[in-house]
């Protein structure tokens, strides 16, 4: 046996390193926590998936529609008066026409707009200015769920090109 003094706990280096980690981890595990609580985004819950289910084919019929119809649209917002024109091409001319552009991960940052058809498929809005980032685009005949049709696409702001609304396709500009 040694007759070396043993040195008490908290002066060894074993006790200090298993506590650093477990202090450690509480903390980290704290700021993890307080930044999903301030950046909580609201779109993972799912309740009812039949209901959701049961609205896509309403959106697939819609398109259907607008395929039907030979419904296509070009949209271009102008730099810099912010006004929104779109060519509607197809077998149908309603008087207004609903335009929506979704944000794809802030909800609260989805706007909606009305055209005026002003001559043979084009209508004509004052839009956002300053409009930036990518955006999922809407357009129907009335607001709300009761659309006959529906075209859709997609395009990244600012964008002075044209962008191609389908029936059922991603557009592209051109």
């Amino acid at each position: 046996m040694s007759d070396t003094p043993i040195p008490p706990w908290y002066k060894q280096f074993w006790p200090w390193f298993l506590l650093g980690l477990l202090f450690s981890s509480i903390l980290f595990s704290t700021g993890f926590a307080i930044m999903s609580i301030k950046s909580y985004d609201g779109m993972v819950v799912q309740e009812d998936y039949y209901e959701h289910g049961k609205a896509i084919n309403m959106v697939l019929a819609k398109q259907e529609r607008a395929r039907e119809l030979n419904l296509s649209a070009d949209l271009r917002i102008d730099p810099l008066t912010s006004d929104i024109v779109i060519d509607l091409a197809g077998d149908a001319r309603p008087d207004k026409l609903y335009l929506d552009l979704i944000f794809p991960t802030e909800d609260d940052r989805d706007q909606s707009f009305v055209l005026e058809h002003v001559r043979e498929g084009r209508y004509i809005t004052q839009g956002p200015d300053n409009l930036r980032y990518r955006w999922y685009l809407q357009i129907q005949p009335v607001q709300g769920d009761d659309a006959e049709w529906r075209l859709i696409g997609e395009a990244r702001f600012p964008n002075e090109a044209s962008v191609a609304l389908l029936p059922g396709g991603r557009s592209e500009s051109e």
